[in-house]
């Protein structure tokens, strides 16, 4: 028996979206009576941070503190129209739509600041944190809370915007056919170290070193903690999850989550990453989001980690302990590819 080490790579072009139909998504930005803000969408936190890069976006469009704003997701009776939290394209598609709808609220606040403090709007500016000023006149002020109390109980006044982001249809080449299917893509590139057992076929992964360019990291604590969470995915697609082969038949297979077969906390392996910033052009603050990709990188690499480690080309999945032996087997023992 001998523990074999194997090392493995891959990379990934990954689409942000798509582009049928445009791919729409739209938003909703309101005032409360206090001069909070509310954000209404469609599209569902999955878990990979929706609320908060968009309250992110928003408030920064708004010019308002970020816990001044709250977002509301995943009612299509009473939010605007969305395809979908998929595809990656939630930080994409929907911040855009966000921005738009924050900047026509934004007009609306200032137009109101504008009539409590008499002055045209294009000469008020917001602090950040929480305040409207005259430019160049610190001492001329009001407060977005009192702004829009006037707006709602004295103006009249909606501080309200509506946004949506439609991607350009693509031209068709009447030659080949060939359009652009999507905007922009996100790219990566990972290696995983691993370890393989040659008399019982287990494969561990030891560590993972990875790229990703993500466009600019709007939130860049919630794009390490996707990252790793996206490359235990990537771990558990490539070496657990199966509803089969189960011994010595599918009645001993999972039922339920209860028996499902997936890597435990416990499994979670070191991780180095790297994340290149380039913001993209048509991207909400240049961000695109890391999504899908996180975790498909993941897969081919740990296939091609298992064959560096011991010759055995797998090409179906999870790869699982029966496969490696059998390779093995098929091979006459374990053929490392190169030492290390």
């Amino acid at each position: 028996m001998a523990i074999h080490k194997g090392r493995g790579f891959a990379c990934i072009n990954y689409p942000i979206g798509m582009n049928l139909g445009g791919d729409p998504s739209q938003a909703l930005v309101h005032s409360t009576p206090d001069g909070k803000f509310m954000v209404s969408l469609s599209s569902i936190d999955l878990g990979q941070g929706m609320k908060s890069v968009t309250r992110q976006i928003a408030a920064e469009t708004l010019g308002v503190p970020v816990s001044d704003v709250y977002v509301d997701t995943a009612d299509s009776d009473t939010g605007p129209h969305c395809m979908g939290s998929f595809a990656s394209r939630g930080t994409h598609r929907v911040g855009n739509a966000v921005i738009r709808a924050a900047t026509e609220a934004r007009k609306a606040l200032l137009e109101a600041a504008a009539e409590e403090l008499e002055v045209n709007a294009s000469d008020l500016e917001t602090d950040g944190q929480g305040n409207i000023q005259v430019k160049g006149a610190p001492g001329r002020t009001i407060t977005v809370a009192d702004t829009a109390i006037a707006a709602q109980f004295k103006q009249g006044r909606t501080l309200s915007g509506r946004g949506i982001f439609l991607i350009p249809p693509s031209d068709v080449d009447p030659d080949t056919g060939e359009m652009t299917p999507v905007s922009c893509f996100a790219h990566a590139a990972l290696v995983v170290d691993l370890e393989v057992d040659d008399e019982t076929g287990e494969v561990s992964v030891t560590e993972i070193n990875s790229a990703y360019e993500v466009g600019r990291a709007l939130n860049p604590r919630l794009v390490e903690q996707q990252l790793i969470g996206g490359a235990w995915m990537g771990v558990s697609h490539a070496l657990y999850e199966t509803t089969e082969p189960y011994y010595p038949d599918r009645s001993h297979g999972p039922e339920d989550f209860n028996s499902y077969l997936m890597p435990g906390p416990g499994e979670v392996v070191n991780h180095n990453i790297a994340v290149l910033e380039r913001p993209a052009e048509d991207a909400p603050f240049g961000g695109k989001g890391p999504g899908e990709m996180c975790a498909n990188p993941v897969l081919p690499a740990i296939a091609n980690a298992v064959y560096n480690a011991v010759g055995v080309r797998c090409d179906t999945l999870p790869i699982t302990p029966e496969k490696v032996l059998r390779g093995i087997l098929a091979n006459g023992g374990a053929r490392p590819q190169g030492s290390r």
